[in-house]
């Protein structure tokens, strides 16, 4: 499967964006989803993760309450709605999937990865 992520830009603090992955090749339904970012000079860091279906979302500690991870599996395109954006959330967001998971913070856990989109958020 193929990923494109899309819907990064420049914006202020406490404003909104809404990322989009859309897989091609294949079709998503078979595959879970996860959400990384790498801002620059750090390390690549866990966003949130969605199952195959839906049922279950995983979120990191930094983003809980503020993003929010979907799928329209009839679109193939997973998403990631971000609300209350703030300077620490600037960094180039990836989507990522795989058919398996058993620790889904982990990028190592996938096989498959998107291009990513910058998300810059000013003060």
């Amino acid at each position: 499967v193929q990923l494109q992520a899309s819907g990064g830009g420049l914006v202020q603090a406490g404003d909104s964006l809404s990322l989009s992955c859309v897989a091609s090749g294949r079709t998503l339904s078979r595959y879970h989803v996860g959400w990384f970012r790498r801002a620059p000079g750090k390390e690549r860091e866990f966003v949130a993760f969605i199952t195959a279906s839906g049922e279950s979302t995983r979120y990191a500690d930094s983003v809980k309450g503020r993003f929010t991870i979907s799928r329209d599996n009839a679109k193939n395109t997973a998403y990631l709605q971000m609300n209350s954006l703030k300077p620490e959330d600037t960094a180039v967001y990836y989507c990522a999937a795989d058919r398996e998971w058993i620790n889904p913070s982990r990028h190592t856990e996938y096989d498959y990865w998107g291009r990513g989109t910058l998300v810059t958020v000013s003060s």
